[in-house]
């Protein structure tokens, strides 16, 4: 037994048995709290498993559908951590043979989730060399002048990058990950109690200006050159480069400067004015001294990955195998040892839940219920006889917010691009304004959720954003660039010629 003194000055006993009942009681709320989380996710899940099944679809697709409905509402209400809930969702489909074995695990041989995790171990190499420090005060000297300043040097440097950078994963959690990381640690601005103070703005800067710069250019994501060549087949339109940039260019350029200045009212950093920034970055340069060896190294690993990617479309290398050797260079170097890989538990992390939800979500494109979903909503669309305006917005709208649906854009444009555009061609729709529209479309959602893209789980796992916050700042980003694409877009369009 513990004592405890009293104001008279008197001691008394307090027995162990009523501390270790206070602790039970508080475990048992939570123990209440899960079971709510858990009613509602399995809930979710038995009655859509116990429906009827639509006309159109196979009982396998349908019951991978309520399964991936729940793995979402897990994702969201995390009775269990995310790969937790994930792999718990691959288990269920490879025991009740809903999905084989093989298939149930392929999200983990997935190139982009090899390239996410490859992005964490080139931040950790970032961080344990200082390289990442050193740059990141090099842009504070020159343009530290406030948050917003910074927010904007790193949608200016998205916007040189992307056009030459197909691999959005590769540009967002390879390139920009690392410094924005590196930018926020040198405000003292951690995941946890110091992440108001900058980080938690600059990660989310990061990660919507790798969205938008998605949607800019032909060449700046790698599911868009599949829009052309669906394009083509769908409608008859062949789509140019130089299309695709002039129709994006102001509308993107507008949601480019709308980021921060968002994201600067819904998710404000504690420090916005940095007046003294640029001694600050003069004065942490003296300190660090000349580039280590370490730094060299990493320097040259780093250039390295950008030229290689870069000219990717020419060598023939795709962005995953470049990201694992510059992995080996540091491991062959010392730059990172073996224990650093181990040790790097969001990248591990986020492989398990990316990989688990992205391969649910391919099994249900391949299961044939989004073509179904899409061809339904088409349908019910066309018969309602509306004008070809309101029924393109009315398909932009389901196709853009349908990304919840899904972890990849490539996956998504396969599933559901020629659907959409040929049903808008046949409302009337100018047949390229919406092949170049829907192309757009499939990366404007990106924003919407933590496994948007594949920048979007190295980004959050950061740690600086909480789910709730990433989701609900993610819509309301995702709302305000599909209001310029509807309004602003649609205007320069009409100027343009393309309706």
């Amino acid at each position: 037994m513990r004592f405890e003194r009293r104001r008279k000055g008197l001691i008394r006993p307090v027995r162990s048995g009523a501390r270790r009942s206070n602790h039970n009681q508080k475990a048992f709320i939570m123990d209440k709290a899960a079971l709510k989380k858990w009613a509602v996710v399995l809930g979710l899940g038995i009655v859509l498993w116990f429906c009827p099944v639509p006309a159109g679809l196979s009982p396998a697709a349908w019951k991978l559908f309520a399964v991936f409905v729940a793995t979402i509402a897990g994702f969201i209400l995390q009775p269990i951590p995310m790969g937790a809930v994930a792999f718990l969702s691959l288990t269920l489909c490879a025991f009740f043979g809903i999905l084989k074995t093989k298939d149930a695990l392929m999200g983990f041989g997935n190139g982009t989730i090899w390239l996410i995790v490859c992005a964490f171990f080139l931040s950790r190499g970032f961080i344990k060399t200082g390289l990442g420090r050193r740059i990141a005060f090099r842009i504070i000297q020159a343009i530290g002048r406030s948050a917003t300043s910074l927010g904007y040097s790193i949608c200016l440097a998205e916007l040189i990058i992307s056009p030459a950078m197909p691999s959005a994963t590769a540009r967002g959690g390879g390139v920009f990950y690392p410094i924005v990381q590196s930018l926020s640690s040198a405000f003292d601005s951690e995941p946890g109690p110091t992440a108001g103070r900058i980080g938690k703005y600059l990660m989310q800067v990061g990660f919507h200006a790798d969205a938008v710069t998605c949607m800019m250019f032909l060449t700046s994501m790698a599911g868009n050159p599949l829009c052309v060549g669906l394009a083509a087949s769908a409608v008859g339109v062949e789509l140019t480069w130089m299309q695709w940039a002039v129709a994006a260019i102001v509308p993107g350029l507008v949601c480019l400067l709308l980021v921060p200045l968002v994201l600067l009212r819904i998710a404000p950093p504690e420090i916005r004015q940095i007046p003294n920034a640029r001694q600050i970055a003069r004065d942490e340069l003296e300190k660090m001294g000349p580039m280590s060896r370490d730094e060299l190294v990493l320097s040259f690993v780093f250039l390295m990955c950008l030229v290689l990617w870069a000219t990717g479309s020419l060598t023939g290398l795709g962005a995953t195998p470049i990201a694992m050797l510059a992995v080996s260079i540091m491991l062959i170097a010392g730059v990172l040892t073996w224990k650093d890989i181990l040790a790097e538990k969001g990248a591990w992390d986020a492989m398990f839940w990316m990989g688990g939800l992205m391969a649910l979500a391919t099994a249900l494109s391949k299961s044939g219920f989004i073509k179904w979903a899409a061809a339904f909503i088409a349908d019910g669309i066309a018969g309602a006889h509306m004008g070809w305006i309101s029924s393109f917005l009315i398909i932009s709208l389901i196709y853009i917010y349908s990304h919840y649906c899904f972890a990849s854009v490539t996956a998504r444009i396969s599933a559901m691009y020629a659907a959409f555009v040929a049903v808008a061609a046949a409302c009337g729709a100018p047949a390229l304004m919406v092949a170049v529209a829907f192309g757009i479309f499939a990366n404007l959602p990106i924003s919407l959720t933590h496994y948007g893209n594949g920048a979007a789980p190295v980004y959050f796992g950061a740690g600086y954003v909480s789910q709730s916050e990433w989701w609900r700042n993610g819509f309301i980003v995702c709302t305000v660039n599909t209001v310029v694409w509807l309004t602003v877009g649609m205007a320069w369009w009409k100027l343009i010629g393309l309706w």
